[in-house]
């Protein structure tokens, strides 16, 4: 979206000299040329009336295309959903309703399940000493070459991760699948490592020509530590859900973030 719209030349431009008489040269007769016989004009230049500027349609009509308007990016479609997807979790825990108790009977069958080694290391994948220095790296690396904005959306969508999460665990209070103790609901480190490593999928996708592989592997890796959390038996599955419903909130407004900075640029 760097591109702006330049603005280009008419079709009917033509200079100011006519076309001269030569001895000798054979004069094209087109409509409007001097010669032609066209008793409108001899010079040429397109008639200065409105009908005469309008372009044609495919049938033929007088009349100008309407401005096609532009689609609505995905990302407006996948907010409602995931809003939507967010309350039925929270209505299911709190009510004690019929998903929780699915969700309690996978969790407790799934627990301990893997190499223990393998599941642990996915897990420590959330942690904040691993997550953030990915996305520490990446906003270096975005400034470096010479990003402003961008940094400084991802810094803010991150620390925005605590500051919603945090007060849900308390407000919930959900016992966590191996302890009495409360506040597992939403997982803070499922939350940390999809808005870790999606916005530093974001940031380095803006500077490597095969882009497509930024955002898979902030999947892979988002995936990987959901999948050791439930393993491990620190949270149970709804919990990591509700973590990604709320990363994929704040990923959705930083993307949007970085599609305005962009569009504000000047071409290059």
């Amino acid at each position: 979206m760097r591109e702006t719209p330049r603005s280009q030349g008419t079709a009917g431009d033509t200079g100011s000299e006519h076309p001269q008489h030569r001895p000798g040269r054979a004069i094209a007769h087109t409509t409007g040329a001097s010669g032609s016989g066209t008793p409108h004009r001899s010079d040429g230049r397109s008639p200065q009336t409105p009908r005469g500027a309008r372009q044609t349609d495919h049938g033929g009509r007088s009349g100008t295309t309407p401005p096609v308007p532009e689609r609505p990016a995905p990302l407006l479609f996948l907010l409602p959903l995931l809003l939507a997807v967010f309350a039925l979790l929270t209505w299911q825990v709190v009510a004690d309703g019929p998903l929780r108790r699915l969700d309690e009977r996978i969790g407790r069958s799934v627990v301990g399940h893997g190499p223990g080694r393998l599941t642990e290391f996915l897990a420590d994948l959330g942690n904040m000493q691993v997550a953030l220095p990915v996305l520490g790296c990446a906003v270096v690396y975005a400034l470096a070459r010479g990003a402003r904005r961008l940094p400084l959306y991802a810094a803010l969508v991150m620390a925005a991760v605590p500051a919603l999460v945090v007060p849900l665990k308390d407000w919930i209070a959900r016992p966590g699948p191996l302890t009495e103790d409360t506040g597992y609901y939403p997982s803070g480190h499922a939350a940390t490592a999809a808005v870790a490593y999606g916005a530093a999928a974001l940031l380095f996708a803006s500077y490597t020509k095969r882009s497509w592989m930024m955002p898979v592997a902030a999947v892979l890796l988002t995936a990987a530590t959901g999948i050791g959390l439930v393993l491990r038996g620190y949270h149970w599955p709804l919990d990591v859900l509700a973590g990604w419903c709320l990363s994929g909130l704040l990923l959705m407004a930083l993307s949007w973030s970085s599609g305005r900075s962009r569009r504000r640029q000047p071409p290059k």
